[in-house]
């Protein structure tokens, strides 16, 4: 028996389509960023194309928060390393 979904990556596909005249209404400095959102989500195509989920869109959004939750741990981590180089640099004699 065959998927009785379209794959996630044809269904990203379309909805990214679906939303270009959103894009083009954007001022230009907004459309990278729009390009970013969808490009995050593919990052974990795999991931929701294994779900399979009936409702694609429920795994685009699910995507987004988590390459924001991946950036915001780097964030996090980036930031305690350099109060940790902060507070080991105050300490030198």
């Amino acid at each position: 028996m065959g998927r009785t979904n379209p794959t996630y990556r044809d269904a990203l596909r379309r909805i990214e389509s679906d939303w270009e005249p959103m894009r083009r209404a954007l001022r230009r400095e907004y459309q990278s960023d729009f390009d970013r959102l969808f490009d995050r989500a593919r990052e974990f195509a795999d991931a929701a194309g294994y779900a399979n989920p009936p409702a694609p869109e429920r795994a685009l959004l699910l995507s987004l928060l988590l390459a924001h939750e991946v950036e915001l741990r780097r964030l996090r981590t980036e930031l305690e390393a350099r109060k940790t180089d902060g507070n080991e640099a105050d300490q030198s004699p």
